[in-house]
This record gives C-alpha cells, sequence and structure tokens, in this order.
C-alpha cells in the first residue's frame, strides 16, 4: 500500500514536470496533478487497456510509438475531466506522453529499490 501511495505522488510529480517542460500542458498545483495522476492511471489501465488490445497489430507495425498515440488520448481526456489540468492538442499530449513515459521509466526504477 506504501509503495502505491508513493507511486502515485511521483506520479503526479512527474505530470508537474512535463507541465513545466512541454508547452500546451498545464497543470496548476500538487492537487490537480495528484487527481490527474489518478485519473490518467485509471483510464489506462480500462479503457486504455482496451485501446491498446483492440491496436495491437497497429503497434507492432509502428514499433511501439502508436502507444504513445493512446496515451497522448487518455492525457487528452483526462484533461477534460480535471480542473486544473489542461491540454490543448494532440501535439503538447504527444509530446506529454513521450515525456511522462520517460519519467515513468525513472519511476519504476526508482520504486524497485
Amino acid at each position: 500500500m506504501f509503495r502505491l501511495l508513493i507511486h502515485w505522488l511521483l506520479s503526479a510529480i512527474a505530470l508537474l514536470l512535463v507541465s513545466r517542460i512541454v508547452p500546451g500542458f498545464f497543470v496548476t498545483g500538487l492537487s490537480a496533478a495528484l487527481i490527474a495522476a489518478l485519473v490518467i492511471g485509471f483510464l489506462n489501465a480500462t479503457l486504455g487497456f482496451l485501446l491498446k488490445l483492440i491496436t495491437f497489430p497497429l503497434a507492432i507495425l509502428t514499433f511501439g510509438v502508436f502507444l504513445l498515440v493512446i496515451n497522448a488520448a487518455m492525457i487528452l481526456f483526462a484533461s477534460h475531466l480535471v480542473g486544473g489540468f489542461t491540454v490543448y492538442g494532440w501535439v503538447p499530449a504527444f509530446w506529454g506522453a513521450a515525456v511522462l513515459s520517460l519519467l515513468g521509466l525513472l519511476i519504476r526504477a526508482f520504486a524497485k529499490e
């Protein structure tokens, strides 16, 4: 349970970092980042999983780059649901998904130890 809370907090911090790096990607504060991280995680676990399963052949053809498109769609959808978390268009969502993926690798590496 403690690891889950740490992962959630680190994901929210990653969202705050992405908002500083990617133009068009805005998070107003830590509370909005915590809610957005929760919503993005829920969307990726449900709708994102279904979309990744359906588009698996396309993901293979694009060497996995299409998975970033699905993650960008989940981020855009979450930005419509969460107040204080705004993404202006597909390009910021795509680059935000790419940076979040890289930060997620670091988070998972940190959480393992």
